[in-house]
């Protein structure tokens, strides 16, 4: 149970018995085990504000770095020396400390100012620590008290599962050379920011996660310094306000303190209103694919080469081998019979069953024809196949029927970059509207998150082929809790630039920059949608893009005040709004129109209703470029009857960090067919230096509360 109480009242209020943690920053209260009774009795107490019960937590699971841009020649790397000193905190499974990524070689001392430190525990020492891995702290007692019979066999920072170590290794990772997962991917590993500081708090464990342990580890990042937070889990919510939102909640006092936080979207895409950490106050990071693909190639004859998608980790003879087509391959029996060959099953029913019966015959090789979308988990075969689209797939075929004795060699780990288009929208990654705050778009922007190489725990299996377990140093994960890290590491850069930039103004440099164009200079697909161009709801303003975002021109700032005009303007309680600030609001001054680098309005879907509606938005933008510059807007909106003007077209500024303001009107019909309609606003610099880019989005989608 969460109990929330007012400061002046947290440590008499507080049980004693059952009493699991006291909280000074994420919220003022404190977590126990309580019987009704025992909650009755406190909510008579004068300091009693509110409770919760605990709720469960999902998580949401290297060329990454040069597919984004960044370079030791020039950029953000070199500007910012590759943000040396600045500390990441990451709330996760843990972390594998003698990992590589983890070196602390050139690194100067560890900043005064830090006041963490690194906890010993079973397989881990303190002495661990090193002026890289810079805090390694644990939390179990909300776990335990929510399960007393489990034992810990590692109650430690050490990390079995390897998520965390991934996160980690993805934000703040140090140069590693000859990284790979079994061949592929085969290079120099490193994370955003390689010469950052990292601090973990480890609250999620193979037997669960609880609120009060993640609850416990964000306050003691807040306690211990921390710069930046890179969360990737969120809790599984059902109706409930963000008051109930004990993440929403924790990171909005992070953001008092000025501690940026990059949270991930949630992996229950590609469903609308399925986003989740969508608290305006933090920067919600959806996922992308990267331009590299992995896989073999198939020799037809002496040859024409196929190429084949697989991450099949095995050694695999070169030696040619009889080619045959069993079309459905339904029969295992069948697939025994001709095991020693290579099998080509085409997909008529189900791809699953197709993999499950080459595995169950024990096939020595085998090729699956598809026209779906492979997922990860597909390509990691225990025995050496591979998958083919169906035009590709249709020339192995015709060559296997014209040929008197049709043979192939499989060749794996096979790695290719440079592949187009990309990025592209992965279709997991979950869908705005947030139905929890409608006001600003969510997600915010995308970033690398599927088959992201990084390290990982050298205990926690990757493959498995025959009945044999793998371990490696570095693995592939998908997931946007590989693509919030990259953000996280991003931020770190800006902050090291800036150090006087509050989160809000990191988070718009991040957002105003972000590409919303692929690398062949079409607008970003979404793969969960046909391929068709993303929306913003799915992708926010683009694809992270670290060079532009450490000098973006203009930005839209925010405090905690703009926050709680927002809260006030949704008509939250004074209650209500004392849970998320801890403190006491009037709410003389609502407002629904935060100071937010993109634009929503919500129009009906009743196409009965007859007139026009106007939606007006006010914006302040402050010069962080040149102090003498002038900036004019430039609206892209598709015509679909919705309307844009923008007062005044111009802005010009005269000196550095002044700030100007203008207005957007949003003009259409009272009622709009089109689901949804979008287009962007960028304020365009008169000598071509910045681009300061916001989407615009005019709906007819009213948000729901998906149950998880």
């Amino acid at each position: 149970m969460l109990v929330k109480v007012d400061a002046a009242t947290k440590e008499t209020i507080a049980p004693t018995s059952k009493h699991l943690y006291t909280y000074t920053h994420a919220i003022q209260g404190f977590s126990a085990r309580l019987t009704v009774s025992e909650l009755e009795s406190l909510k008579k107490h004068p300091g009693y504000v509110s409770s919760s019960r605990e709720r469960p937590l999902k998580l949401h699971t290297t060329h990454t770095s040069q597919f984004l841009g960044l370079s030791s020649a020039s950029g953000a790397w070199p500007a910012t020396n590759y943000g040396e000193d600045m500390i990441i905190g990451l709330v996760d499974t843990g972390v594998w400390p003698e990992s590589e990524s983890f070196n602390d070689a050139g690194l100067t001392p560890i900043p005064s100012r830090w006041k963490g430190k690194c906890v010993s525990g079973t397989q881990f020492n303190s002495s661990f620590c090193n002026k890289k891995l810079i805090g390694a702290r644990y939390y179990n007692k909300g776990l335990l008290s929510k399960n007393p019979g489990v034992k810990l066999e590692m109650n430690s920072s050490r990390d079995t599962d390897g998520h965390g170590t991934h996160t980690a290794s993805t934000a703040v990772g140090s140069f590693v050379k000859g990284a790979s997962y079994f061949g592929y991917a085969n290079g120099t590993s490193s994370g955003m920011a390689p010469r950052a500081r990292v601090a973990i708090y480890k609250a999620i464990w193979r037997y669960g996660v609880a609120e009060s342990d993640v609850l416990a580890a964000i306050d003691q990042a807040i306690e211990d310094g921390v710069d930046i937070l890179s969360l990737s889990l969120a809790f599984q919510m059902d109706d409930i306000f963000l008051e109930d939102d004990t993440i929403a909640i924790a990171t909005f006092a992070a953001m008092q303190k000025g501690i940026f936080v990059a949270a991930s979207a949630g992996n229950d895409g590609s469903s609308d209103s399925t986003v989740v950490n969508g608290a305006p106050w933090l920067l919600t990071v959806g996922a992308g694919t990267i331009d590299r693909e992995f896989g073999a190639t198939l020799t037809l004859g002496s040859e024409n080469q196929i190429k084949l998608t697989t991450l099949y980790p095995g050694n695999y003879s070169l030696s040619q081998r009889s080619l045959v087509f069993l079309d459905g391959c339904a029969s295992v029996k069948e697939m025994k019979r001709v095991r020693n060959k290579i099998i080509v099953c085409k997909d008529n029913l189900s791809t699953s069953g197709q993999v499950e019966n080459a595995a169950s015959a024990g096939v020595s090789g085998a090729v699956f024809i598809t026209d779906i979308y492979v997922s990860e988990f597909y390509t990691r075969n225990s025995f050496p196949g591979a998958f083919v689209g169906l035009a590709d797939g249709q020339k192995i075929v015709e060559y296997i029927h014209r040929s008197n004795d049709p043979k192939a060699r499989l060749e794996f780990q096979k790695t290719n970059t440079g592949t187009k288009p990309a990025p592209m929208l992965d279709d997991y990654s979950s869908r705005g509207p947030y139905a929890r705050c409608k006001y600003v778009i969510k997600p915010d922007l995308i970033a690398p998150g599927t088959l992201v190489l990084a390290s990982w725990s050298s205990i926690s299996s990757v493959a498995e082929v025959g009945k044999s377990q793998l371990f490696s140093r570095f693995n592939f994960a998908s997931g946007t809790s590989m693509a919030a890290p990259h953000v996280a590491g991003v931020a770190a850069l800006i902050k090291k630039a800036h150090p006087d930039w509050s989160p809000a103004a990191i988070r718009s440099a991040l957002m105003t920059t972000a590409n919303p164009l692929d690398n062949t200079h079409s607008p970003i697909k979404d793969i969960g949608s046909s391929h068709l161009p993303a929306t913003p709801f799915a992708m926010g303003s683009g694809h992270v893009d670290p060079n532009k975002s450490l000098d973006p021109g203009l930005i839209y700032d925010a405090t905690s005040k703009d926050y709680i005009n927002l809260l006030c303007g949704m008509n939250y309680t004074a209650k209500q709004i004392k849970i998320i600030t801890k403190s006491t609001q009037s709410c003389k001054t609502k407002s629904l129109d935060l100071n937010y680098p993109s634009f929503v309005a919500y129009f009906s879907s009743n196409l009965s209703e007859t007139g026009r509606v106007v939606f007006e938005f006010r914006r302040t933008v402050t010069n962080v470029g040149e102090a003498l510059s002038s900036y004019s807007a430039k609206v892209i909106m598709p015509s679909s009857g919705i309307k844009v003007t923008v007062e005044p077209m111009k802005l010009e500024f005269k000196k550095k960090n002044e700030k100007l303001s203008y207005k957007v009107s949003l003009e259409g019909p009272k009622a709009m067919e089109d689901y949804v309609v979008h287009g962007s606003l960028s304020w365009v610099h008169d000598g071509g230096k910045y681009v300061v880019r916001s989407p615009i989005v005019a709906t007819n989608l009213v948000p729901e509360i998906i149950d998880d």
